[in-house]
């Protein structure tokens, strides 16, 4: 947790109650991974058989795919994540954040995990409104 303190966005959200202290340290520590653009620590955050969907043609795509589809086409691209909610229960949590780029726009989305052994089992991404970024809701597409 002393590696994300140092990351106001991604210590400075506000936790709700009911997700474990470990739990919330995994999803803390991915976003921080992403801020970090280093996969290794993602990947073991990562369960074998994770899955990630989107509305951007990601449908329960395996970890291979995410690195190759999401990882190495947004890595120099993401700057920061700030987390403004973390809120679940058990093994399941959501998280509400706001993504800043290297070149100055922002988007904001909603990620459901799903954990299992202090793992990431899957994240589902929810895309937010218009903004900056380019996402399925920004240029028309569904």
């Amino acid at each position: 947790m002393a590696a994300t303190a140092a990351i106001p966005g991604v210590a400075g959200a506000h936790e709700e109650t009911g997700l474990s202290a470990k739990n919330d340290e995994t999803i803390r520590k991915y976003y921080a991974a992403w801020e970090k653009k280093d996969w290794h620590p993602l990947d073991i955050l990562l369960a074998n058989n994770f899955t990630f969907s989107s509305a951007n043609n990601d449908d329960h795509i395996s970890k291979t795919a995410f690195k190759a589809r999401c990882w190495e086409s947004q890595i120099d691209f993401i700057e920061r994540f700030e987390l403004e909610r973390v809120v679940g229960t058990g093994n399941e949590a959501f998280v509400m954040y706001v993504g800043r780029t290297k070149n100055g726009k922002t988007f904001r989305n909603v990620e459901y995990f799903r954990l299992s052994d202090h793992k990431v089992q899957s994240i589902e991404c929810y895309f937010g409104g218009p903004s900056s970024f380019p996402s399925a809701v920004s240029t028309g597409r569904r």
